[in-house]
């Protein structure tokens, strides 16, 4: 970031290979639709662009880079709150009350969760679990579990203590384990401590 602080166009691309990858895997699984991650991935990498002459290194670059991100994911949410989007669709219309999660269970599969997901069906299953977080709990553990960030960079990037991250991650983790619970193997347990 310092050589692109400098005006080095090659740095800002070599920065932008390595993690626009992350950047958009977090803000996918935050705002919901791969279409609007793009669009604010190329934000985020716009406003570090923008911002290059005044960074300084307090923090890791990539903290500095994910709060970015976290702010953009927080206003298009409020956005979206603000004017949502309906949509229709014939298929839907049958489902009743069921969840997201029990809608995306085949219907051959003896009876979920009964048996044992393979591992397709279950990084889906995960994936739409984390879906069902609020907005808080789902940066905090895609920060947390995708990106490897402790407890101290993720409460930078998301203007909070480390001790309030600590519970949003442990109330997120209660969250999966009920949702979850069903297709894990019975002898596991998830705590607050992992």
């Amino acid at each position: 970031m310092l050589q692109v602080r400098d005006d080095d166009a090659t740095a800002f691309e070599e920065l932008m290979l390595r993690y626009q990858g992350r950047v958009l895997s977090v803000l996918r699984h935050v705002v919901g639709t791969h279409e609007q991650a793009e669009d604010l991935t190329q934000e985020v990498f716009l406003r570090v662009f923008r911002a290059r002459k005044t960074y300084t290194p307090g923090a890791k670059f990539s903290t500095w880079l994910f709060t970015i991100a976290n702010h953009l994911a927080l206003n298009a949410l409020r956005s979206k709150k603000r004017k949502p989007e309906y949509q229709f669709s014939s298929a839907g219309a049958s489902t009743g009350s069921m969840n997201t999660l029990e809608m995306s269970v085949p219907e051959n599969s003896a009876l979920m969760p009964a048996r044992q997901l393979d591992s397709q069906e279950m990084r889906e299953t995960v994936r739409q679990a984390v879906e069902t977080l609020g907005e808080s709990q789902k940066m905090a553990v895609m920060l947390n579990k995708f990106e490897g960030m402790n407890y101290a960079d993720i409460a930078q990037v998301m203007q909070l203590t480390p001790q309030a991250v600590k519970s949003l991650l442990c109330r997120a983790r209660i969250n999966l384990r009920e949702i979850l619970e069903p297709y894990m193997d019975r002898g596991k347990k998830i705590s607050c401590e992992e």
